[in-house]
Parts: structure tokens; C-alpha cells; sequence
């Protein structure tokens, strides 16, 4: 009999070892694999508002099987025609009510800017359509909860809310993690959002400037609302908790114009017992965007595609390091968490090796999970109550930044019927 041990073998049978250890200790080492969308028809959907952020809706829609793109919908002609080319079949409309009468579109997702989010979503579960809504899901808390209020008032419709990270397989991978107790007691989450850019958008007409550069005036939800929400929300996971005292500062920094808003925020939050401290700048690129998570006995570096367990010195072995995959981490040695490994273990490959993330971008996913659940009728990877929530924090996160001061956030403000 032979006694070659092929090393992809092994890794093989190390893997299947490391899913035996760990689930006595109530974990999985791999990533459970993503299902797939559910066999049927493609589902039809429209999609309004057609800025970058709906482009790549309509990118990512393009790429799947289950999703057939019908109708999209602008009031900006400019905005349809740069479209047309990810969506070349699709009836284009500059009225969002004309969606509301197609019959072919089963879903609607509203991509338009915050401030209108509420009424068109009002109109669209009205119609008997499911929706998509990016979050935050309005730029007032009022306007948030009304339309939770609604997604409730129409249970057989599937609402899901355009937290991505939701459906991201890392993520959800190192939450089983998490859960587990591997981090001890958080005391300290540090996270960041770093891009230089000016969010000002160019335009023909004073008015079509002023409406495309919405983000930039009075009343908008700023970087903690259309940025840090995303954030915010894996921090809410992963801690079991939302803000109870959030204190904000805010400046003007790199772009110096007639905006409204800060280009550079921070806030200080207390969860529980663990503080957050949160930054976000359009004024600098570096670093880009990480949460770090540092308990008693590990801390955790996440980022979108790639994730590290660093433990301490004095924390108890776990029993199944001697499997996983070790990287540098700045000075210290991080255990790489994986997604998707038993997927790559089946291919012939080696996690942590042979690919640099998940197999698929959390925007496919949580379209996925959207027709999954359209299509067999199961809740959405993320909802009304769960979206209400972190736009509920990230609203508060912004009008301390705004006024400059702490804000105590009762648990009652993040209820809703």
C-alpha cells in the first residue's frame, strides 16, 4: 500500500479535523457555503436612481442568473443613458410611478438619495412590489421608523435593507467566532473610513448641481449616515449591542467650499461596556477601512476581504491553531480568518493562499439572499428592524458630530412595533 500524503490531502483532512474540534466547541472552521439563489424564474426588477452607487447595482444584477433587470428609472436623462449599456432590455422611465404599474417588475430597488427614500418606498410595497432600499434608510429618524412602519404593514412583501455587509460570507464567518466567546470582554473597538475625494459631483445648471450634490447640504445623514452606518452596524453585531452615548467632532478640512457638511468626523461610543472610537475623512486615502476589536483574550482586524485573530500572550489555546494559516500583522502574529474555505479545500486549494477573500463581493450576496428570500418566501438577510436600527445610530452618530457633543441614545429610540 502506498504512503505518499499528497499536502492538499492533508490540508483536506486537517480541514475536516479542524470543522470536528471546533464544532464541540459550538463553531464551524469553515464558511458554511453560500447558497445559491433559489431555481425558478429570474426575478424582475427595476431600479431607481441611477448614480455610481445604482450603476453598480445594475453591474452586479447584470452578473445574475435569477435577476433579470425590466425597467430603470432617473429623473436625470444623462444618468439613464450611462446605464443603458448595464441594462440594454430595460424600459427606461424618468417617473418612479411608471415602475409602480409594470407587472413584470416583482422588485424595486431605491437607489435615489436619502432624503426621498421614504415616500418611494411608501409607494412601491403599496404596489405589492418588494424592496431593496439603501441605507440608511432615511436622513431623519422619523422618516426611518415610517418606513420600517411600512415594511410591517405589508408582511408578504420581502424588505431588505442595503446593508451589504449583512450578507458578506467573512464576516459572517467570523461572527460564529465572535459569538463563541474568542474575543473574552471587548473593551476597545478602533475603526476607520479614509478616501480622498470631495463627494461634489459637477453639473450643467446651478439646480442640477444643487440635487446632485445633495450629500453636501443641510440636512444630510454625512459621512457617519452614508458611510459609517456600514460600520456601524458589523460593530452592532459583533458587540450584541447599538450606541447608548454617542460623542462627536467634527471639522472642515481638505475641501473648504460652500458644503455643509464636515469632511472629517469622529465619534466616541459607548456599547455596553466597550468604547468605540470611530473616524471618517474625505481629506486622506491612508489606511482605507478597518474595524479592530481588542478583548482580554484576542483581538480581531477586519476588513472587507480579509480578516485576522491575534491572540494574547496569556489566552488559553483554543486547540485548533496548530491548523490555521498565520500571517504578520504589524508586529504581531494574526491567524487568518478565512471565509468560503470549504469551498476552497474542495477546488484543491488553500485557504488563505490561493485566494485573497470571499469568492463572492457582499453586493452579489445580498442580492442572492434577496431572491432567495422573494422566491421561497424566507425572511431577508437584513430587514426593516435590523436597517431602522444602525440608520437610527448613525443619525445620532451625525447630529453629534454636527453640534459637537455627546448624545445619550435611550433603547426605546432604537424600538420600533
Amino acid at each position: 500500500m502506498s504512503t505518499t500524503f499528497d499536502r492538499r490531502d492533508f490540508l483536506k483532512t486537517a480541514g475536516a479535523t479542524l470543522t470536528l474540534l471546533l464544532s464541540e466547541r459550538g463553531l464551524t472552521a469553515a464558511q458554511t457555503p453560500a447558497q445559491e439563489a433559489s431555481v425558478g424564474a429570474p426575478v424582475g426588477f427595476a431600479v431607481i436612481g441611477l448614480g455610481s452607487w445604482g450603476r453598480d447595482i445594475l453591474t452586479t444584477l447584470g452578473r445574475m442568473p435569477g435577476a433579470r433587470v425590466e425597467m430603470i428609472c432617473d429623473t436625470y436623462e444623462p444618468f439613464i443613458k450611462r446605464s443603458t449599456a448595464s441594462a440594454p432590455r430595460a424600459v427606461t422611465v424618468t417617473d418612479f410611478r411608471r415602475v409602480l404599474e409594470a407587472s413584470p417588475v416583482e422588485a424595486i430597488v431605491i437607489a435615489t438619495p436619502t432624503p426621498t427614500h421614504k415616500d418611494i418606498v411608501a409607494a412601491c410595497l403599496s404596489a405589492g412590489k418588494h424592496v431593496y432600499c439603501e441605507a440608511p434608510l432615511a436622513s431623519t429618524s422619523e422618516d426611518a421608523r415610517a418606513v420600517a412602519d411600512a415594511a410591517a404593514r405589508f408582511p408578504k412583501q420581502v424588505f431588505q435593507a442595503g446593508l451589504q455587509g449583512r450578507a458578506n460570507s467573512l464576516y459572517r464567518h467570523v461572527s460564529q467566532f465572535v459569538k463563541s466567546g474568542v474575543l473574552g470582554d471587548v473593551a476597545l473597538v478602533n475603526a476607520q473610513w479614509s478616501k480622498k475625494e470631495s463627494w461634489r459631483r459637477a453639473a450643467p445648471t446651478p439646480e442640477r448641481e444643487r440635487e446632485l450634490n445633495w450629500r453636501l447640504a443641510d440636512g444630510s445623514p454625512g459621512l457617519m449616515g452614508e458611510i459609517g452606518i456600514h460600520q456601524i452596524d458589523l460593530i452592532a453585531q459583533y458587540l450584541g449591542g447599538y450606541p447608548n452615548a454617542i460623542t462627536g467632532f467634527g471639522s472642515l478640512v481638505a475641501w473648504n467650499d460652500t458644503r455643509r457638511v464636515p469632511d472629517t468626523a469622529v465619534c466616541l461610543m459607548d456599547v455596553g461596556r466597550a468604547r468605540v472610537n470611530y473616524r471618517a475623512t474625505l481629506a486622506s486615502s491612508f489606511g482605507n477601512a478597518y474595524t479592530v476589536f481588542q478583548g482580554s483574550n484576542s483581538s480581531l482586524l477586519m476588513k472587507e476581504a480579509q480578516s485576522w485573530l491575534i491572540k494574547e500572550s496569556d489566552s488559553a489555546l483554543l486547540g485548533w491553531e496548530v491548523y490555521a494559516r498565520k500571517e504578520k500583522v504589524h508586529d504581531e502574529t494574526g491567524i487568518a480568518m478565512v471565509a468560503d474555505a470549504t469551498k476552497l479545500l474542495e477546488a484543491g486549494k488553500e485557504p488563505g493562499k490561493d485566494a485573497s477573500g470571499p469568492e463572492k463581493p457582499a453586493l452579489l450576496l445580498a442580492f442572492e439572499s434577496f431572491i432567495r428570500s422573494i422566491r421561497e418566501g424566507r425572511p431577508s438577510v437584513c430587514g426593516a428592524r435590523e436597517g431602522f436600527r444602525a440608520t437610527v445610530a448613525a443619525l445620532k452618530a451625525n447630529q453629534a458630530v454636527i453640534n459637537g457633543n455627546r448624545i445619550e441614545v435611550a433603547p426605546a429610540e432604537y424600538d420600533i412595533a
